[in-house]
Protein backbone atom coordinates (compact mmCIF):
# COMPACT_ATOMS: atom_id res chain seq x y z
CA UNK A 1 0.00 0.00 0.00
CA UNK A 2 1.54 3.55 -0.99
CA UNK A 3 1.31 5.88 2.32
CA UNK A 4 -0.01 9.35 1.15
CA UNK A 5 0.56 12.28 2.85
CA UNK A 6 -2.32 13.10 5.35
CA UNK A 7 -3.24 17.16 4.56
CA UNK A 8 -6.15 17.38 6.95
CA UNK A 9 -5.67 21.02 8.67
CA UNK A 10 -5.61 19.47 12.09
CA UNK A 11 -2.35 17.26 10.99
CA UNK A 12 -0.40 19.76 8.63
CA UNK A 13 -0.78 22.11 11.34
CA UNK A 14 0.67 19.69 14.23
CA UNK A 15 4.33 19.82 14.61
CA UNK A 16 5.07 17.75 17.82
CA UNK A 17 8.76 15.83 18.13
CA UNK A 18 9.86 14.35 20.92
CA UNK A 19 11.97 15.89 24.10
CA UNK A 20 15.32 14.42 22.42
CA UNK A 21 14.71 15.24 18.63
CA UNK A 22 16.85 16.78 16.48
CA UNK A 23 13.99 19.26 15.24
CA UNK A 24 15.77 18.16 11.65
CA UNK A 25 12.78 20.30 9.64
CA UNK A 26 15.08 22.17 6.73
CA UNK A 27 14.29 25.82 5.83
CA UNK A 28 12.94 26.39 2.04
CA UNK A 29 15.31 28.65 0.95
CA UNK A 30 13.17 31.10 -0.41
CA UNK A 31 12.45 31.50 2.94
CA UNK A 32 16.04 32.52 4.06
CA UNK A 33 16.16 35.16 1.23
CA UNK A 34 13.03 37.00 2.68
CA UNK A 35 14.01 37.42 5.29
CA UNK A 36 16.64 39.48 3.96
CA UNK A 37 15.36 41.30 1.25
CA UNK A 38 12.17 41.68 3.09
CA UNK A 39 12.72 42.56 6.42
CA UNK A 40 16.46 43.13 7.51
CA UNK A 41 17.32 45.01 4.02
CA UNK A 42 20.06 43.87 1.42
CA UNK A 43 22.34 46.96 2.44
CA UNK A 44 21.85 46.55 6.01
CA UNK A 45 23.93 42.98 5.85
CA UNK A 46 26.39 43.75 3.08
CA UNK A 47 29.70 44.19 5.01
CA UNK A 48 27.92 41.85 8.02
CA UNK A 49 29.14 38.31 9.13
CA UNK A 50 26.27 35.88 10.32
CA UNK A 51 27.00 32.71 11.83
CA UNK A 52 24.06 29.70 11.63
CA UNK A 53 24.03 27.76 14.65
CA UNK A 54 22.04 25.22 13.81
CA UNK A 55 22.58 24.51 9.92
CA UNK A 56 21.97 21.08 9.25
CA UNK A 57 22.26 20.73 6.05
CA UNK A 58 23.25 23.95 5.14
CA UNK A 59 20.11 24.98 3.03
CA UNK A 60 19.52 28.04 5.68
CA UNK A 61 23.70 28.86 5.05
CA UNK A 62 24.12 28.73 1.75
CA UNK A 63 21.12 31.20 1.20
CA UNK A 64 22.92 33.65 3.18
CA UNK A 65 26.03 33.53 1.80
CA UNK A 66 25.29 35.86 -0.81
CA UNK A 67 24.21 38.48 1.35
CA UNK A 68 26.68 38.88 3.93
CA UNK A 69 30.23 39.33 3.97
CA UNK A 70 31.04 36.13 5.66
CA UNK A 71 28.37 33.28 7.12
CA UNK A 72 29.81 30.64 9.46
CA UNK A 73 27.84 27.51 9.54
CA UNK A 74 27.79 24.46 12.70
CA UNK A 75 24.89 22.36 14.19
CA UNK A 76 25.55 19.94 17.16
CA UNK A 77 24.68 17.07 14.90
CA UNK A 78 26.85 16.31 11.64
CA UNK A 79 24.79 16.87 8.50
CA UNK A 80 28.24 17.25 6.59
CA UNK A 81 27.88 20.76 6.72
CA UNK A 82 29.55 23.44 8.71
CA UNK A 83 31.08 22.43 12.13
CA UNK A 84 30.06 19.85 14.41
CA UNK A 85 29.34 22.35 17.87
CA UNK A 86 26.76 22.68 20.57
CA UNK A 87 25.56 26.52 20.36
CA UNK A 88 24.40 26.68 23.87
CA UNK A 89 27.52 25.31 25.24
CA UNK A 90 30.13 27.35 23.27
CA UNK A 91 31.24 30.59 24.73
CA UNK A 92 33.42 31.95 21.81
CA UNK A 93 35.42 34.38 22.71
CA UNK A 94 34.84 36.54 19.13
CA UNK A 95 31.54 37.86 18.69
CA UNK A 96 29.30 38.21 14.85
CA UNK A 97 27.31 41.01 13.88
CA UNK A 98 24.03 38.56 13.31
CA UNK A 99 23.03 35.41 14.47
CA UNK A 100 20.10 33.72 12.06
CA UNK A 101 18.59 29.79 12.75
CA UNK A 102 15.76 28.49 12.46
CA UNK A 103 16.32 26.66 16.25
CA UNK A 104 14.78 23.12 17.34
CA UNK A 105 11.27 24.46 18.23
CA UNK A 106 11.87 23.50 22.00
CA UNK A 107 15.22 25.51 22.54
CA UNK A 108 14.07 28.91 20.20
CA UNK A 109 14.52 30.79 24.01
CA UNK A 110 17.84 29.34 24.61
CA UNK A 111 19.26 30.34 21.08
CA UNK A 112 17.77 33.91 21.54
CA UNK A 113 19.58 34.15 25.00
CA UNK A 114 23.00 32.53 23.54
CA UNK A 115 22.62 34.39 20.07
CA UNK A 116 21.62 37.68 21.86
CA UNK A 117 25.07 37.13 23.75
CA UNK A 118 27.58 37.10 21.31
CA UNK A 119 25.43 38.96 18.56
CA UNK A 120 26.72 42.66 18.11
CA UNK A 121 23.79 43.86 15.48
CA UNK A 122 20.65 41.54 16.12
CA UNK A 123 19.02 38.14 16.08
CA UNK A 124 16.85 36.75 14.09
CA UNK A 125 14.80 33.22 14.36
CA UNK A 126 12.49 31.30 11.99
CA UNK A 127 10.22 30.11 14.20
CA UNK A 128 6.06 28.69 13.82
CA UNK A 129 3.76 31.36 14.73
CA UNK A 130 2.35 29.51 17.64
CA UNK A 131 5.82 30.52 19.82
CA UNK A 132 4.75 34.15 20.60
CA UNK A 133 2.02 32.33 22.30
CA UNK A 134 2.01 31.83 25.81
CA UNK A 135 1.81 33.32 29.54
CA UNK A 136 5.35 31.69 30.82
CA UNK A 137 7.13 32.63 27.31
CA UNK A 138 5.51 35.98 27.57
CA UNK A 139 6.89 36.18 31.55
CA UNK A 140 10.30 34.70 30.83
CA UNK A 141 10.63 36.34 27.58
CA UNK A 142 8.89 38.65 25.54
CA UNK A 143 8.07 41.20 28.40
CA UNK A 144 11.72 41.72 29.69
CA UNK A 145 13.25 41.41 25.57
CA UNK A 146 10.66 42.39 23.43
CA UNK A 147 11.17 41.63 19.83
CA UNK A 148 12.05 44.63 17.62
CA UNK A 149 10.11 42.92 14.94
CA UNK A 150 7.61 40.17 14.30
CA UNK A 151 7.80 39.44 10.32
CA UNK A 152 4.72 36.83 9.56
CA UNK A 153 4.46 34.90 6.47
CA UNK A 154 1.57 35.64 4.44
CA UNK A 155 2.00 32.21 2.52
CA UNK A 156 2.79 28.81 3.62
CA UNK A 157 6.41 27.74 3.99
CA UNK A 158 6.20 24.09 3.72
CA UNK A 159 8.74 22.14 6.27
CA UNK A 160 9.06 18.21 5.64
CA UNK A 161 11.27 16.29 8.73
CA UNK A 162 14.72 15.10 7.30
CA UNK A 163 14.34 16.71 3.77
CA UNK A 164 13.79 19.75 1.51
CA UNK A 165 10.75 19.20 -1.10
CA UNK A 166 9.24 21.86 -3.30
CA UNK A 167 5.81 20.20 -3.53
CA UNK A 168 5.38 19.74 0.35
CA UNK A 169 2.46 21.61 1.86
CA UNK A 170 1.66 22.70 5.20
CA UNK A 171 -0.80 24.58 7.83
CA UNK A 172 1.16 25.16 9.92
CA UNK A 173 2.03 29.57 10.17
CA UNK A 174 5.72 30.51 10.05
CA UNK A 175 7.06 33.89 11.44
CA UNK A 176 10.74 35.11 11.48
CA UNK A 177 11.38 37.11 15.07
CA UNK A 178 13.91 39.52 14.68
CA UNK A 179 15.99 41.19 17.89
CA UNK A 180 17.41 44.07 16.70
CA UNK A 181 20.37 45.82 19.47
CA UNK A 182 19.74 48.03 20.69
CA UNK A 183 16.76 46.42 22.03
CA UNK A 184 12.87 48.59 21.17
CA UNK A 185 10.34 48.72 23.87
CA UNK A 186 7.91 47.79 21.38
CA UNK A 187 7.63 45.48 18.92
CA UNK A 188 6.51 46.27 15.01
CA UNK A 189 4.40 43.71 13.39
CA UNK A 190 4.93 43.23 9.48
CA UNK A 191 3.93 40.35 6.89
CA UNK A 192 6.36 39.28 4.32
CA UNK A 193 4.67 39.78 1.21
CA UNK A 194 3.91 36.55 -1.24
CA UNK A 195 7.31 36.25 -2.28
CA UNK A 196 7.66 32.29 -3.20
CA UNK A 197 7.52 32.72 -7.08
CA UNK A 198 10.35 35.04 -6.85
CA UNK A 199 12.88 34.10 -4.47
CA UNK A 200 12.61 30.27 -5.43
CA UNK A 201 15.09 28.46 -7.41
CA UNK A 202 14.88 25.38 -8.63
CA UNK A 203 18.80 24.43 -8.26
CA UNK A 204 17.37 24.85 -4.10
CA UNK A 205 15.78 21.34 -4.50
CA UNK A 206 18.67 19.67 -6.33
CA UNK A 207 20.82 16.87 -4.56
CA UNK A 208 23.74 18.77 -5.66
CA UNK A 209 22.72 21.96 -3.30
CA UNK A 210 24.23 20.73 -0.46
CA UNK A 211 27.59 18.66 -0.59
CA UNK A 212 30.14 17.43 2.13
CA UNK A 213 31.65 20.00 3.75
CA UNK A 214 35.00 19.30 2.53
CA UNK A 215 33.51 20.60 -0.81
CA UNK A 216 31.33 22.91 -0.10
CA UNK A 217 32.14 24.60 3.16
CA UNK A 218 31.16 27.66 4.58
CA UNK A 219 33.50 28.95 7.13
CA UNK A 220 32.90 28.19 11.19
CA UNK A 221 33.96 30.45 13.90
CA UNK A 222 36.56 27.54 14.64
CA UNK A 223 38.10 28.22 11.23
CA UNK A 224 38.02 32.02 12.56
CA UNK A 225 40.89 30.75 15.31
CA UNK A 226 42.59 29.14 12.43
CA UNK A 227 42.64 31.94 10.32
CA UNK A 228 42.95 35.37 11.97
CA UNK A 229 41.57 36.97 8.64
CA UNK A 230 38.41 35.65 8.68
CA UNK A 231 36.17 37.53 10.46
CA UNK A 232 38.13 40.95 10.17
CA UNK A 233 38.56 42.74 13.70
CA UNK A 234 35.37 41.22 15.74
CA UNK A 235 35.55 42.71 19.01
Amino acid sequence: MVKTQNKSHAVMAQRHEPTDSLDDFPTPPWATRALVEHVIGVDEVSSKKCLEPACGRGYMATALKPYFDHVAASDVASYGFGEKRDFLSYRPEESVDWVITNPPFRLAEDFFRQGHAIARCGVALLVRTVFLEGIGRLERMFSKHPPTTVAQFSERVPMVKGRLDRKASTATGYAWVIWRKPLMEHTRLIWIPPCRKVLERSIDYEPKFVTPASSNHIPSLMDAERSPDLFGNIV
